[in-house]
């Protein structure tokens, strides 16, 4: 499995309709991956860009939720949707980074 892969979450709801996977593919052999949720964009969305990037996959506007990291089982996610783009990509990492940044 590819990181930043995107799949349908497998508990879908209309405000939770993706999940990224984050992990790096050096650990493809565990059995769980760790995933960021990619919220619905609605009025209520974040405004802080650099922590909550916004994107879109699958044509739907979405939100990067760094602060609700979670690991799920790797046969629920199904097959990946599409790959983010490397600067999609980078405004992950740096989402991450200011996650976890000395502040």
């Amino acid at each position: 499995m590819t990181q930043f892969a995107v799949f349908r979450n497998p508990r879908r709801t209309e405000f939770l309709p993706f999940l990224l996977q984050i992990q790096t593919s050096r650990l493809d052999r565990s059995s769980v991956r760790v995933v960021m949720p990619l919220m619905q964009r609605s009025s209520a969305a974040p405004a802080d860009a650099a922590l909550t990037p916004h994107l879109v996959v699958q044509g739907i506007a979405v939100w990067a939720d760094p602060m609700n990291l979670a690991t799920v089982q790797r046969r629920l996610l199904g097959s990946e949707l599409e790959i983010l783009a490397d600067p999609d990509q980078d405004r992950i990492i740096r989402a991450i980074d200011e996650l976890i940044s000395r502040g």
